[in-house]
């Protein structure tokens, strides 16, 4: 079972800030696996293949006064 939790994917979620940390929400949740990434929207409607968790910025769409956040469920990405 060592295995298993050896290569087990590193979870995140990606975060959208609204302004000035006025308001977030989470708008997609994704996998980070040893050899890429894979994200889904909340809503279902999306799916990703990437070649890395960071990539899954470039998929939020970008709004005005918006920020978006990789941030990993289980803290920080062992690298």
């Amino acid at each position: 079972m060592d295995m298993v939790v050896d290569h087990a994917p590193r979870r995140f979620a990606v975060v959208l800030e609204y302004g000035e940390q006025i308001d977030a929400k989470i708008v997609a949740w994704g996998l980070a696996l040893d050899d890429g990434a894979y994200m889904a929207t909340v809503d279902g409607r999306n799916q990703y293949a990437m070649a890395s968790p960071e990539n899954a910025l470039k998929y939020v769409g970008a709004r005005p006064n918006t920020t978006p956040h990789l941030v990993w469920v289980d803290g920080e990405a062992a690298e």
